[in-house]
């Protein structure tokens, strides 16, 4: 029998919460290793970023090597009509919560960059496979933000993910938008 979407969801997350803080604390660090070497990034100037939350893979020291690498990088903030708008992040960017706890940009201190004008995005995963398929937090909102990519070459989609998020198949719906690449702290699944 199949695991539905939602029991797998409830899984992983559970997976990822168990770890300790020193190994969260070394999965970015080693996340950081993987992807600091990866021509995608080192080709690009905009790059999308998260605040991680709820366990999951923590990009804050890749953050600070793109920071210093003279990268301009960008968070997600949740818009009116469930979008994704992505605002410039700067150490001293002011956060505020939103409906889900998770610090972002304020919207009313500047303007957002479009979608299109991105040339990375690191997207949070819940759990993946090899073949690239993805399960997020079931909100969609990457996945309406980007339905776009599915007939342009920009951005770059790469799904960040702790190893231990790993299964053998992710069910898949039409919705679902392809990334181009995971990355975990262990190692860079091209797709």
């Amino acid at each position: 029998m199949m695991i539905s979407r939602s029991e797998l969801r409830t899984s992983l997350r559970e997976r990822r919460r168990a770890l300790s803080a020193d190994q969260q604390v070394s999965a970015g660090v080693m996340l950081c290793d993987i992807l600091s070497a990866r021509p995608e990034l080192a080709d690009s100037q905009h790059i999308a970023i998260y605040i991680a939350s709820d366990g999951e893979i923590n990009p804050d020291v890749l953050r600070d090597f793109l920071w210093n690498s003279g990268k301009q990088c960008y968070l997600p903030v949740i818009g009116s009509n469930n979008n994704l708008l992505f605002i410039e992040y700067l150490p001293d960017t002011h956060l505020v919560l939103n409906r889900f706890g998770i610090p972002e940009p304020s919207l009313q201190e500047v303007e957002p960059i479009s979608p299109e004008k991105l040339e990375v995005v690191l997207v949070p995963l819940t759990g993946f496979d090899e073949a690239g398929r993805r399960l997020g937090m079931g909100g969609g909102f990457y996945d309406r933000t980007f339905a776009f990519t599915r007939t342009a070459k920009k951005p770059i989609l790469i799904g960040l993910a702790h190893e231990c998020q790993k299964v053998e198949s992710i069910p898949v719906e039409h919705w679902d938008i392809d990334m181009s690449g995971i990355a975990t702290d262990s190692r860079y699944y091209p797709i």
